[in-house]
């Protein structure tokens, strides 16, 4: 055989071990390293923020090499054999397939735009209303709280007082500014209380809670905007997609016989 024939013959077979190598990143004490090993990490790194660059995936690369290496050295020293190293690798497994599993059920269940837009209107119905701009003075005592309220009565500047006086360290220093809120965000005695005043009112008398005593005024009201569906999606479907994978995991406990 010629020189130039043998050249052919080694360049088809290399070309016809291509395939087979391609199959894998590498080969560490004859034990191969698929290549979908490599691009299962890949993906989950890429799905945890990361980008897919040459960069990681010589870095997934020489990872997964050292890994066999460690692994290789544990088999040598019989550690998979071990019952506590055998029921961790269980719970393992069985984690893998389970997220498997969810991730299968929210892809073949994703919501509706129709039950998104449901959900939406149910929301938006339940959160309407008033919010109330509000001030207010927190005190020790209910004659505290009179006297305050008779010196404001009297001309003295809320404001003032609140800075002089309030327990409410975070709003006293601004002269008892709470700013707006939905009273709903407030203990009920206090959103009581405060939904009963009318624009530029103040309590006539000391408002009792678990805090202490309290003079509220309400500068200002306004509706409660809602924000557009585009902007709240992500989390309705979330929500949606949350309650549909209990039912299924709650339908299945239904139907299981447990001893």
């Amino acid at each position: 055989m010629t020189l130039k024939k043998t050249r052919l013959w080694v360049l088809l077979a290399a070309c016809a071990a291509a395939p087979a190598f391609a199959q894998n990143i590498a080969v560490v004490n004859g034990t191969p390293i698929p290549k979908a090993r490599a691009d299962a990490l890949i993906a989950q790194l890429v799905h945890q923020g990361q980008q897919d660059t040459p960069q990681l995936q010589m870095a997934v690369r020489e990872e997964l090499v050292n890994r066999e290496i460690l692994m290789q050295e544990a088999l040598r020293r019989g550690l998979p054999n071990r019952s506590d190293i055998k029921a961790q690798i269980a719970v393992a497994q069985q984690t893998v397939v389970l997220r498997s599993l969810i991730e299968d059920f929210v892809k073949k269940n994703t919501p509706t735009d129709a039950e998104v837009t449901a959900r939406y209107n149910t929301l938006i119905k339940d959160a309407g209303g008033k919010e109330y701009h509000l001030h207010h003075i927190l005190v020790e005592n209910e004659q505290q709280a009179k006297d305050l309220i008779a010196k404001i009565k009297g001309g003295a500047s809320f404001e003032d007082l609140a800075k002089q006086f309030s327990k409410d360290l975070g709003s006293g220093k601004n002269g008892g500014d709470l700013d707006w809120s939905d009273p709903k965000a407030y203990v009920p005695e206090f959103a009581d209380a405060a939904t009963h005043l009318q624009k530029g009112q103040m309590t006539d008398t000391p408002v009792h809670t678990q805090f202490g005593w309290h003079i509220i005024r309400v500068d200002d009201t306004r509706d409660i905007t809602p924000p557009p569906l585009e902007q709240v999606r992500p989390q309705i479907v979330q929500q949606i997609q949350q309650e549909k994978l209990q039912a299924f995991e709650e339908g299945l406990r239904k139907n299981a016989k447990i001893q």
